[in-house]
């Protein structure tokens, strides 16, 4: 049987809406990260201007950014950056780089990441985070 050209062009339409729907979600990452005992999840989507993507300030001390870099493929990455927040300007005191696009099983408590620790070297608080391509919040700490 075959369909009137009405209908087929709107199941076209709708299948091209559902992949451009699917390529827009797989250009985001949720990092969920915990300090002083509040959770709170970062959203970062893909951009072709790295050195632009702020950094979210976590408590007093810590500062938190996220980048998606998905061209050129061959150095496609979700980087993850944890400054130390000092008076005379922030410092990075930890990187985490992971390939993109992931491959993030369900299963996977953490997500693509792994949990990550990282901790003031002066009051001795703990900043721990994961990051997912889902913003599913499971985990926790």
């Amino acid at each position: 049987m075959r369909l009137p050209n009405y209908l087929s062009h709107l199941c076209a339409s709708l299948v091209l809406l559902a992949s451009a729907a699917n390529a827009a979600s797989a250009d985001l990452v949720y990092c969920h990260y915990t300090y002083g005992g509040e959770t709170k999840t970062l959203r970062a989507e893909a951009t072709d201007t790295p050195y632009k993507v702020p950094t979210t300030a976590v408590g007093s001390y810590f500062r938190f950014r996220v980048v998606i870099e998905a061209e050129p493929a061959e150095l496609a990455a979700v980087k993850t950056y944890v400054y130390a927040d000092h008076d005379s300007g922030p410092v990075l005191i930890h990187q985490g780089v992971f390939p993109w696009p992931v491959n993030e099983a369900p299963e996977q408590r953490f997500g693509f990441s792994g949990l990550h620790r990282v901790y003031e070297p002066v009051r001795d608080g703990e900043f721990e985070y994961w990051c997912s391509v889902e913003d599913t919040g499971r985990g926790g700490s």
